[in-house]
C-alpha cells in the first residue's frame, strides 16, 4: 500500500520554516540538501543556490512532511495553490506508474515518470481538479 506525505513549497523560506517545525514537532531531519547540491547548480545567482532543494522531517511512522524552495530564475513562482503537493510513495516502480497515469487523467503533468538524479523514480502534476501531486518509488526509503 502506498503511502502519502504533505510536501510544502517556499519562497526561499523552506530552511527556516522547517527548523520551527523540528522545534515542534522533534526529531531530526532524515534529508536536506539545498539547491547548491543539484547538478547545473552553478548557474543559479548565490541567493538561489542557498535555497532548500529537499528537506524531509518524520512527524511519526507514517508520515513525514516534506519541503522545497521556488527557484525564481527557472520560473518557479510561489502562489496559492502551488505551495503544497500530496507525495505519493508507492510501493514499487510499477504502482508509481499506476498511481501517476490514474490520477494525472485529465491533468497537467508538470514532471514525466522518470529516473532522477538523486536516485528516485519520480515524477509530479496538477489533476484536473487543481490538486498538486508528486509520485515517488525508491528502493533506498525515504
Amino acid at each position: 500500500m502506498a503511502t502519502m506525505h504533505p510536501y510544502l513549497n517556499f519562497d526561499g523560506k523552506a530552511e527556516e520554516a522547517f527548523n520551527f517545525y523540528k522545534s515542534v514537532f522533534g526529531g531530526e531531519f532524515t534529508f536536506f540538501a539545498k539547491m547548491s547540491d543539484a547538478p547545473d547548480s552553478d548557474k543559479l545567482s548565490e541567493e538561489e543556490r542557498n535555497r532548500v532543494m529537499h528537506v524531509a522531517l518524520p512527524i511519526n511512522e507514517q508520515t513525514i512532511l516534506m519541503a522545497s524552495d521556488c527557484v525564481p530564475s527557472m520560473g518557479h513562482v510561489l502562489k496559492e495553490g502551488n505551495n503544497m503537493y500530496i507525495n505519493i510513495q508507492a510501493d514499487s516502480r510499477e504502482d508509481a506508474d499506476r498511481l501517476f497515469n490514474g490520477l494525472s487523467a485529465g491533468g497537467t503533468i508538470e514532471m514525466p515518470m522518470e529516473d532522477m538524479f538523486w536516485g528516485d523514480y519520480f515524477g509530479s502534476f496538477k489533476d484536473k481538479y487543481g490538486i498538486q501531486w508528486m509520485v515517488n518509488f525508491s528502493n533506498q526509503g525515504q
